[in-house]
């Protein structure tokens, strides 16, 4: 059986960033489309969207916090 490969910190932390730049823009598009909704349509179709946004980037921010060590 093959051995898998294991990624150095350096790797790691590139694939990380790449991810963390794909949750951070989809959870400030879903704001924006919020703020958009909010402004044309009425304030109840945009909240939805806002607390929407908010909420991935909460989500991502659990994430971050319990799989990497915080270096002081």
């Amino acid at each position: 059986m093959k051995m898998k490969k294991r990624l150095t910190q350096a790797e790691e932390f590139e694939i990380m960033k790449l991810v963390m730049d794909k949750f951070l823009w989809l959870g400030t598009a879903v704001m924006a489309f919020g703020l958009y909704r909010i402004f044309m349509v009425d304030i109840s179709a945009g909240i939805y969207y806002l607390f929407t946004g908010a909420a991935i980037l909460i989500i991502f921010m659990i994430i971050m916090i319990r799989e990497y060590e915080i270096v002081k």
